[in-house]
């Protein structure tokens, strides 16, 4: 299915629910559509391009002025399988939280923390959605797509997605460019779970034997005590990124401002949580108008009705600014302004 219009409202694909419009709309159901598409409409070549799913880590800043594509590939499919292993292929359109409801539901373990996750999975592995100890890199296989620049399908394995934290080719070189149409995961049959972030143990042991389920229904209970449901409140999860400093001066801003939670990440550096920063340097619960903090977790801007991208983004300065000055910390924003 082919759907194309122009000066088409954004506002159903952004989960900041900004108004902006897109000069064109482009959403295609079978990888055939795109292809149709792209060669009976050579103008597109001139146009700037915006590869979108549902939006939830976008910041529309003013309208589009080009083609906006969205991918709305749909299928869930098995496509091999071995005594400890199962792949299985999935269409960029089905909705990520749904698509870790069919695993946990077929006792298939490896993206169980990841559950509750605004989004698409065409958009997981561009924004390597990661939380509660897991990343989306650990059960991708490949990714499959189209190259607008080479007019061809092209297949990225694990490794030449170059994945890091909250990063990837897709996010980097291939931005705009390479069209997600499909991925492969590779899940665990007797999966090893992952317990060891925050108190995510002691939520799970509270619902009885550790299972599948259970991690799924406390990482669900524990997102929705600090982030917005952002069908009811604008918003795109976790603004900024957790910042990696050195560890003494990690150590520092312990020493002077108390206790920080910090997760180790080799080299001699950690990540400290943005949130608290945010939230020590007073901007938790701050509301301007349309826009703000969440009162329950700093680091989620919200759009209380009619605020616009830019609004946002100057109180995203504002705080960016204010945690430099406190803590001499940088903050990198985890949401795309466009």
């Amino acid at each position: 299915m082919i759907r194309f219009f122009e000066n088409y409202s954004l506002q159903p694909f952004n989960t900041f629910n900004i108004e902006a419009k897109a000069k064109y709309f482009f959403e295609f159901t079978e990888i055939a559509d795109l292809s149709v598409f792209l060669q009976s409409n050579e103008s597109w070549k001139e146009e700037k391009i915006l590869v979108i799913g549902e939006g939830s880590n976008i910041l529309f800043l003013e309208d589009f002025d080009g083609l906006v594509i969205h991918p709305n590939i749909p299928g869930v499919y098995a496509i091999n399988e071995d005594r400890q292993n199962i792949w299985m292929e999935v269409g960029a359109g089905e909705i990520w939280d749904e698509f870790v409801k069919y695993c946990v539901d077929a006792q298939l373990g490896g993206v169980e923390n990841l559950s509750l996750i605004p989004g698409t999975v065409g958009a997981a592995p561009v924004q390597n959605i990661g939380a509660y100890g897991q990343e989306v890199s650990e059960v991708i296989e490949k990714v499959k797509g189209y190259d607008l620049e080479k007019n061809e399908t092209v297949e990225y394995s694990n490794q030449e997605c170059r994945f890091s934290y909250r990063n990837s080719i897709f996010k980097q070189g291939l931005k705009n460019r390479f069209i997600i149409t499909s991925v492969v995961f590779k899940l665990d049959k007797f999966p090893e779970f992952r317990l060891d972030y925050s108190n995510l143990e002691a939520r799970v042991s509270e619902k009885g034997a550790i299972s599948l389920e259970n991690i799924k229904k406390a990482v669900d209970e524990i997102r929705s005590s600090k982030l917005p449901d952002v069908k009811e409140l604008g918003s795109a999860g976790s603004f900024f990124k957790n910042p990696l400093v050195e560890v003494e001066k990690a150590e520092n801003i312990e020493k002077e401002f108390g206790e920080i939670p910090v997760y180790r990440s080799g080299d001699g550096k950690v990540k400290i949580a943005a949130g608290w920063l945010v939230e020590k340097a007073g901007w938790k619960g701050f509301r301007d108008g349309d826009v703000g903090v969440h009162e329950k977790q700093a680091l989620v801007l919200v759009n209380y009705g009619k605020a616009t991208g830019k609004q946002i983004y100057e109180l995203s300065e504002k705080i960016k600014q204010s945690v430099f000055n406190k803590f001499g910390v940088e903050l990198e924003r985890e949401v795309n302004c466009i």
